[in-house]
């Protein structure tokens, strides 16, 4: 009797499947940690220096965008019943419950932002810069207890496309690389497009 054919052991897939999106999620998340950082650190002179508040507040919405949009593919994956990622699991019960309120407070401050330089009427400045007061405090709150709970991992993860051995066991590490830094690119160019439009007076005048 013939012997049966061994199994071809398939390929990593091109993105590294779960783990590759385990990487990517990381890595973006560790860019945003420095962003909002320094978005941070802009908040109390953000009254005399509104340029740079704003510009770093831009920067950091094509990096959020490209994290949503990995955390989005987990989900679905997920609840679609794949078993990569079925296998590794959901986020914790708490994580999972904050994860949209983090999405919607996210959205709503960056966009509130955007909307007080260009777009509004003046009449509902008022109106959205008590918004985006009001989804900053809690955003903070929120990001805080998801920060804090993904640290470790972040940390331990993010710089796996760097390593020469890890790098090697995912595949698509450059493509992962060359995405996040695509983000921060664009959000400079959006930051520093969007300069001109910024009149303080006209922002902090309520």
């Amino acid at each position: 009797m013939a012997p049966h054919p061994r199994p071809v052991p398939r390929a990593p897939l091109a993105s590294g499947g779960v783990d590759g999106n385990e990487r990517l999620t990381s890595l973006v998340a560790a860019v945003l940690l420095v962003l909002l950082f320094l978005v941070g650190l802009s908040v109390p002179v953000a009254n005399a220096q509104t340029r740079l508040h704003v510009f770093l507040g831009v920067v950091v919405i094509p990096p959020v965008l490209l994290k949503l949009a990995s955390t989005t593919w987990r989900m679905l994956r997920y609840y679609a019943g794949n078993f990569s990622y079925r296998r590794k699991g959901p986020p914790l019960p708490l994580l999972r419950l904050l994860g949209p309120v983090l999405v919607a407070l996210t959205l709503v401050l960056l966009f509130s932002g955007v909307a007080l330089v260009i777009g509004a009427p003046r009449a509902l400045h008022p109106t959205l810069m008590q918004i985006h007061q009001a989804s900053f405090l809690l955003w903070f709150a929120v990001t805080t207890v998801h920060v804090l709970a993904h640290l470790r991992e972040t940390l331990t993860v993010a710089p796996r496309d760097f390593l020469r051995g890890a790098r090697r066991h995912v595949r698509g590490s450059s493509l992962r690389a060359w995405s996040t830094l695509a983000s921060v690119v664009v959000g400079v160019a959006c930051g520093w497009a969007i300069l001109p439009y910024v009149h303080t007076a006209a922002i902090f005048s309520h």
